[in-house]
């Protein structure tokens, strides 16, 4: 009696599972099909399937006899490895919106922040929080020299003495032993504009004890670019170090075509054998603080020194002198070229001109108003500024060159104000305008640097190349569509072309639209 009650409820189970294939133990958790494979190495694309389980890609080839719980045929788009931004501001901007859809838009999968000298003042805790918080991004951070500066001595320009050192280099060997990637600084930013090359040789050995890198914000882009490459050369040389000059670009209209000159620095360095590669941004514009128009002995100490400084007229009219000679030194007639992204004090003057707020202000269209008009600026709290300074002719040189990875110094978009658009269309603009309209490199090109040559560089071993046993990573995007939309008019606006994002195996971009999902994690060096 017990086995003929047994042998109907068998039989109906079989059926079920014949007539209900996703009931069997599936091969894989996502599988793409039909794909055009560019792994991350730079070699040719070729066509096959990529698997992934468990948050790892699983198998590369022709697995259309497989089965998983999500199969996609991505209809000969092209599959590559996530792509990774060596270049972010994220602290702040990232726990605001932790999807960072503007990064998730341009196929960025991975940031490295922390750049420009500027990080999280302890990243044991900055890492906590992130991973509690959850984001739709992997995040890495090198540790900034200007916030261990600042922690051990000040924002004042003052000697340093054995004391600072060695707290400064306490401070850095902490910041690698919580899983910093290596030392930024931002050498014309306060304090670093201070600081002497023996102080951050000191602590790019400490940097280097650990197996980090030197990621550097030289100290001119402008006049004296040459000798300040030769400085972070020195570093990494002394410290015995890699190096990473950031946005390489030559800036300044009395620079336009010095690029060549630039770029062979960097290439007799690696000829004697030294790692030094640099970073990109593809935009004839920079974006920084107001505050760099200053004099560097007028900063010091902060906002409410500068604004004691403005108080007195012997001191202010000698910044102002110096101002204007900085502006002729580097051939601009005036402040046409800067435009204000964010001003926190009066929001009617995002997207205007120096010379526009100027006239808003009822001044005269003379070039020693508008430095006025900067001043005034400054003394409400600053402003962070788009300047467009650099030339096109130098972007498509230094693009050609092979040890260059993408950045594109941002921050996470709240979409408010008016932004470089470079924090929505980095990677989009690369593929879309050099890649497939300029032919200035090939495709496969592009995302070795994008990928596989940025993991190398920070030291993420398991990112940037798609590789059974590596992490699921991955961008679907079309190469005959991929741009970016964002302009310096309207840049609140997603690149288009990308149509899967994957993040540790997870979909985070389906369809061309964000999913929501946030399954990004910390990297620590050697992750």
């Amino acid at each position: 009696m017990h086995n003929r009650k047994f042998c109907p409820l068998f039989l109906t189970l079989l059926i079920t599972c014949c007539c209900n294939p996703q009931l069997y133990a599936q091969d894989y958790d996502i599988l793409l099909i039909n794909g055009k494979i560019i792994n991350g190495t730079g070699n040719a694309w070729f066509y096959g399937d990529l698997a992934i389980k468990n948050g790892k890609i699983a198998a590369i080839g022709q697995l259309h006899s497989k089965t998983a719980k999500k199969t996609i045929d991505v209809k000969q788009q092209v599959i590559a490895p996530g792509f990774i931004d060596v270049h972010g501001h994220i602290e702040g901007s990232i726990f605001r919106r932790p999807t960072a859809d503007n990064f998730i838009y341009d196929g960025v999968t991975t940031v490295i922040t922390g750049n420009c000298g500027s990080a999280s003042d302890d990243l044991q805790d900055f890492f906590r929080k992130v991973d509690s918080t959850r984001t739709s991004i992997n995040i890495a951070s090198l540790a900034g020299h200007n916030t261990i500066r600042r922690q051990a001595v000040g924002l004042e320009n003052i000697p340093i003495t054995n004391t600072h050192q060695r707290k400064m280099d306490s401070l850095m060997s902490k910041a690698m032993q919580d899983g910093a990637v290596g030392l930024s600084t931002g050498l014309i930013y306060l304090p670093g504009m201070y600081a002497k090359t023996e102080e951050v040789v000191g602590m790019a050995k400490v940097t280097a004890a650990h197996g980090g890198i030197y990621a550097s914000h030289i100290r001119s882009e402008g006049g004296k670019v040459a000798e300040a490459i030769d400085e972070a050369i020195e570093i990494g040389r002394q410290a015995k170090l890699p190096v990473q000059i950031s946005h390489f670009k030559v800036a300044g209209r009395a620079n336009w075509g010095r690029s060549k000159e630039t770029l062979d620095y960097i290439k007799k360095a690696r000829v004697e054998g030294y790692d030094v590669t640099i970073d990109q941004y593809p935009y004839t514009a920079s974006s920084t603080n107001l505050n760099t128009q200053l004099p560097d002995w007028a900063q010091s100490g902060g906002l409410d020194s500068i604004r004691k400084r403005l108080g007195d007229a012997a001191i202010k009219a000698r910044i102002e002198k110096e101002m204007l000679e900085s502006l002729k030194k580097n051939k601009y007639p005036d402040y046409s070229h800067a435009v204000v992204a964010r001003h926190e004090a009066d929001s009617s003057y995002n997207g205007k001109s120096i010379p526009e707020i100027n006239l808003i202000k009822g001044r005269k269209k003379k070039i020693k108003e508008e430095i006025k008009t900067v001043l005034d600026l400054i003394q409400a709290g600053g402003a962070q500024m788009v300047y467009h300074s650099m030339s096109e002719d130098d972007i498509r040189y230094l693009m050609a060159f092979p040890h260059n990875m993408v950045g594109a110094d941002a921050g996470v978009s709240d979409g408010t104000g008016m932004p470089h658009p470079r924090g929505y269309g980095s990677n989009a603009r690369v593929l879309g305008k050099y890649v497939r309209e300029e032919k200035i490199i090939s495709l496969e090109e592009a995302i070795r640097r994008m990928t596989s040559l940025a993991a190398q560089k920070f030291n993420l071993p398991s990112r940037g190349i798609l590789l059974e046993g590596r992490a699921a990573d991955i961008v679907v995007f079309d190469p005959s569509i991929v741009s970016d939309k964002a302009s310096f008019s309207n840049p609140h606006q997603f690149s288009v072309g990308f149509e899967y994002i994957l993040v540790n195996g997870k979909l985070v971009l389906e369809n061309g639209k964000h999913t929501g999902l946030r399954t990004g994690q910390v990297l620590r060096k050697g992750d």
